[in-house]
């Protein structure tokens, strides 16, 4: 193969003359035409004059673009692509199956101030934004690339833009009817559960908190960590907002402290302010600017402009309750309290009054209806005594014969009682004739059955016993 330059075809060329070769030959003639081979850098020189022919270095020119990726990188560079906007897009550039971007870069050096002057109006560059910028074009030969040098922004024309964006979202959430929306949400009389929107640690939440532990009621903060700044700090405080909407407590406090315009733009996010706008509980704010109020101020309940205000405003509204509620009628019960105590006491003496002479009218009374029984007694006494002792004399007349014939009654009964016993008596049936058999132990034999041969047993007569053995037993009657 040929070490020379490779031939492009181009099908519009007129035809090679004869005796010509294509393709990979050389053909002696075409020597001279070597001349015409441009080296990568030549390239780019030719490239690189046309560009200052058309955009001359010292003559800045403007351009107009979305910001389509941004890059704010560690070594304090800025990295921006730029897109035509949506709207303004030639369709010839589509129909090649791409979007032309613009790669613009702005070198530390540079940057540091531009973006001072934007964090002083409120602006951070961010994907989606429109912007208009001055630079120069340069070329960087080793990647083939032309990218604008940034040089500056032109702010009027992006303020605009965003204050024109943001009258916009606040027309479309009064259409809505979210605009006052949540102003009209009833603040509770007692607001001591306190939802707390902030990022732990900072100064914004620390004044906040110390305005409501330092103000000696019984609050409970539930806090829902979030971050207040970057590009997460949208979405991460409509997400604590509408979770702590959906909670118990009574008020929700989104604070934050002080800071650049630029470092504020979560507050003016559309998600932050929906939520705020649609949250079920009021929403008091406490972001920590003194400019212009942002649209989480306007939408929130109550805004105040720093944490510690924002902090006050809560205990303020305890505060009222307790004094109304509590303190003013505490005060009211102390004037009235000596006024009670005394008209208690004139009541009380005058009721003591009444009762002791009530009390002595009862005693004079009772006293009185006891004399008059005393006096009747003393003299129904001598008729009672004398009755009393007829009567007892008269009983005794009586009880001595009554006495007297019952004892006499008695004593027949028992003498009655006496006979009979007697006709029993077991000794007095010996004297008549009668004897008792009886085993060797005592017992009564009633039969002979209960006898056996060769049992010894006692016989009882009236003077005496006799001893005998049974040989035997009849029928009838016994040996």
């Amino acid at each position: 193969m040929s070490g020379g330059p490779r031939q492009l075809f181009d099908p519009e060329a007129p035809p090679e003359p004869a005796g010509s070769t294509t393709g990979l030959g050389t053909p002696e003639h075409e020597a001279e035409d070597r001349r015409g081979v441009h080296s990568i850098g030549g390239v780019y020189e030719q490239v690189e004059g046309a560009l200052n022919m058309a955009f001359p270095r010292n003559r800045h020119l403007w351009v107009r673009g979305e910001i389509q990726h941004v890059s704010d990188h560690r070594s304090g560079h800025l990295y921006l692509s730029l897109v035509d906007p949506e709207d303004e897009s030639p369709r010839r550039d589509r129909s090649r199956g791409g979007v032309p971007t613009l790669n613009v870069k702005c070198w530390r050096s540079s940057w540091a101030p531009l973006r001072h002057g934007l964090a002083k109006q409120g602006i951070e560059l961010a994907e989606g934004m429109v912007v208009v910028l001055r630079g120069s074009l340069d070329l960087y030969r080793a990647k083939g690339e032309i990218s604008l040098i940034l040089a500056e922004v032109d702010v009027t024309a992006l303020l605009g833009r965003l204050a024109a964006q943001r009258a916009q979202l606040l027309a479309t959430l009064e259409s809505e009817g979210l605009l006052r929306r949540n102003a009209g949400v009833p603040l509770p009389e007692v607001p001591l559960h306190v939802g707390l929107v902030a990022s732990p640690g900072t100064e914004g939440c620390r004044d906040f908190l110390g305005q409501l532990t330092g103000s000696g009621f019984g609050f409970r903060i539930s806090h829902v960590p979030v971050t207040v700044q970057g590009s997460g700090a949208a979405s991460s405080i409509a997400r604590a907002v509408t979770a702590l909407s959906r909670s118990d407590c009574d008020v929700i406090a989104v604070v934050r402290g002080g800071g650049a315009r630029a470092d504020l733009a979560a507050f003016e996010n559309e998600a932050v302010v929906r939520a705020i706008a649609s949250a079920a509980k009021p929403v008091f704010t406490g972001i920590g600017h003194t400019g212009d109020e942002s649209l989480a101020d306007i939408v929130a309940a109550r805004a105040c402009i720093t944490p510690t205000e924002c902090g006050q405003q809560i205990v303020e509204s305890t505060r009222l309750w307790w004094s109304e509620h509590v303190v003013e009628p505490a005060a009211l019960l102390a004037r009235r309290v000596p006024t009670y105590l005394s008209d208690a006491q004139s009541r009380d003496a005058q009721a003591r009054g009444r009762l002791t002479a009530a009390a002595r009218q009862q005693l004079r009374v009772h006293g009185e209806r006891l004399a008059q029984k005393r006096a009747s007694l003393g003299r129904a006494a001598p008729d009672r005594l004398a009755s009393s002792a007829a009567r007892l004399s008269a009983h005794a007349a009586r009880l001595g014969p009554l006495s007297l014939g019952h004892l006499g009654r008695q004593d027949e009964r028992l003498q009655s009682w006496r006979r009979l016993l007697a006709a029993y008596d077991v000794e007095r049936q010996l004297e008549r004739g009668y004897s008792l058999t009886l085993s060797t132990d005592g017992r009564l034999v009633r039969n002979a059955a209960g006898l056996s041969e060769g049992q010894e047993i006692v016989t009882r007569f009236a003077d005496g016993t006799v001893r005998s053995r049974v040989l035997g037993k009849e029928a009838g009657g016994s040996e």
